[in-house]
């Protein structure tokens, strides 16, 4: 989880700083952050008082989610997600949690709430997550 903690400061994102580490067999196979694709732009510069444009509900429209980004990476260089495990600084949001589980992700461990961070009623992604038995556990920090 420090190590996803490290990788969130790399973000550029005015919003919000996340960062995901993939783990398989005690071994590293992919790490990610949030933010905008390969070949766009960086939202601290160009829109460094807002940030990128909103979409309709309220979310970067340009930005990747860590998950994502940790999830594409692996797969573009061939690692197999069968059974790896998740780090996460912020809970899966739905889309994502949809993803994870598609990938054969066994276990995700997260550190702070979406939902929290978002005001919503619940962690959609957790439920979801745990209700097709990926074991998704929020940790304290150490």
């Amino acid at each position: 989880m420090n190590l996803a903690t490290e990788l969130a400061q790399r973000s550029h994102c005015v919003k919000a700083q996340v960062g995901a580490v993939l783990t398989k067999d005690t071994r590293i196979i992919s790490i990610g952050y949030n933010g905008p694709p390969a070949g766009t732009h960086n939202c601290d510069e160009e829109f460094p008082e807002t940030g990128c444009a909103r979409d309709a509900k309220g979310s970067c429209s340009l930005a990747l989610h860590a998950e994502e980004n940790a999830i594409l990476y692996a797969s573009k260089n061939g690692a197999d997600l069968e059974g790896s495990t998740l780090y996460v600084t912020l809970s899966p949001c739905l889309p994502c949690a949809r993803l994870i589980f598609s990938s054969g992700i066994k276990k995700v461990l997260y550190r702070n709430s979406y939902a929290a961070y978002k005001g919503l009623a619940n962690d959609e992604g957790v439920d979801f997550l745990n209700r097709f038995g990926v074991e998704t556990l929020q940790i304290s920090e150490a």
